[in-house]
C-alpha cells in the first residue's frame, strides 16, 4: 500500500463515502487518498461507482454520508475558492459546438490569473492545424485533447481526467501519456479514470480498484500485480534434487518451485544452489497482469 498521507499532503482524501440514488447504492463507504504530486488511477467495470465518486470530489454531487476533502477543502460549501485551483475533463468535452478550438482554450485561459500559453499547449497536443476548426467539427480525438487541454490550460494544482486516451490513435495517446508524466513532475496531481489497465499501469503511481461501490483492491502497480505471484522457475545443470525444495525438473535442466513466491524463497533458492558450486543461468517468478487482478476482483462478465 502507499504511504498514509495526512491532510496536508493528500491532494484527495475520502473517508467512508456513501451515495445513493433511489434504491441504487452507487458508492458504499470507499475511502481513498490521492497523495499530492502523485497520478492515482480509479479503476472499476461499469456501475462500479467512480463517476459518482469523481463527481462528489467536483462538487457537481452532494454525498449522502462520509467526508471530502479536495486540497485540504470541501468541494461543495468551498466550491468557489476550489474552482481555481481543479482543472476537470470531462467526457464529450463540454465544449461550445461553434466555438473554433483556439477561441475555446483562450476562454478557459481568460478565466486563470497564470494560464499556460494556449498557443504552446494546441501545439503540444498537435492541435495547431484545427485551431481555426470549430469544435463540432474536430474529429473525437481532437475534441478528446481539446478537452485535456483546456482542463490544464489554467495551472490547476489537481486535474480530474475522465477517460483521456478514449478514442485517440497510438500517437496521440503517446502524447496524451507524456503530458501526465509531465504534469506529476511539475508537482500536479491528478485523478485518473480509465478502462485501459496499461494505462493506468504506465502512469499511476497508486491505483484504486472499485466495485459494486466498494474498494476491492489498493496499492501501487507493483504491489497488486505481485500480491498474487505464481512459483519461481530456473534454469541451472540438470539433475538437481530439487524435491529437496519441494520442486520439480520439467525437462532436463528446467526446474519450478511452487508459489507464492518471496524474497525469502528466492535467497533460499539461490544459496541451496550455492552449496552446491551450481549456477542458476536463467531466473524468473511467474507474476499476474493487472488485468488478471483486476478480471480475479471483479469477475469477467460484461457489466451494464
Amino acid at each position: 500500500m502507499p504511504p498514509a498521507a495526512t491532510d496536508a499532503d493528500a491532494a484527495v482524501s475520502i473517508s467512508g463515502l456513501q451515495k445513493t440514488f433511489g434504491s441504487l447504492t452507487a458508492v458504499d463507504g470507499i475511502d481513498l487518498t490521492l497523495r499530492r504530486g502523485t497520478v492515482l488511477a480509479l479503476l472499476g467495470p461499469n456501475g462500479a461507482g467512480k463517476t459518482t465518486t469523481v463527481e462528489i470530489c467536483e462538487g457537481f454531487t452532494a454525498p449522502d454520508a462520509g467526508e471530502v476533502r479536495v486540497l485540504g477543502l470541501d468541494p461543495r460549501t468551498d466550491n468557489d475558492a476550489l474552482r481555481a485551483r481543479i482543472g476537470v475533463m470531462l467526457q464529450g468535452g463540454g465544449s461550445y459546438p461553434g466555438a473554433r478550438a483556439a477561441e475555446m482554450l483562450r476562454l478557459c485561459a481568460s478565466y486563470s490569473a497564470h494560464p499556460l500559453h494556449p498557443d504552446w499547449l494546441l501545439d503540444v497536443l498537435g492541435l495547431t492545424p484545427v485551431a481555426g476548426t470549430s469544435y463540432r467539427r474536430l474529429s473525437g480525438g481532437q475534441q478528446q485533447r481539446l478537452a485535456l487541454a483546456c482542463a490544464i490550460v489554467g495551472r490547476p494544482e489537481l486535474v480530474f481526467l475522465d477517460e483521456p486516451t478514449a478514442g485517440l490513435d497510438a500517437h496521440a495517446r503517446i502524447l496524451v501519456w507524456d503530458l501526465i508524466t509531465a504534469l506529476r513532475a511539475d508537482g500536479v496531481s491528478v485523478l485518473l479514470t480509465t478502462h485501459m489497465l496499461d494505462e493506468a499501469e504506465q502512469l499511476a503511481d497508486d491505483i484504486v480498484i472499485l466495485d459494486a461501490g466498494r474498494v476491492v483492491a489498493a496499492g501501487t502497480p507493483a504491489e497488486l500485480t505481485t500480491r498474487d505471484t505464481g512459483g519461481i522457475r530456473f534454469r541451472a545443470a540438470p539433475g538437481l534434487p530439487v524435491a529437496e525444495l519441494g520442486g520439480s525438473e520439467s525437462t532436463p535442466g528446467d526446474y519450478a518451485l511452487p508459489g507464492p513466491a518471496t524474497p525469502a524463497d528466492i535467497a533460499e533458492l539461490t544459496a541451496w544452489c550455492a552449496e552446491r558450486n551450481t549456477l542458476i543461468t536463467e531466473l524468473r517468478v511467474d507474476t499476474v497482469s493487472l488485468q488478471d487482478v483486476f478480471l480475479s476482483l471483479t469477475g469477467r462478465e460484461v457489466r451494464q
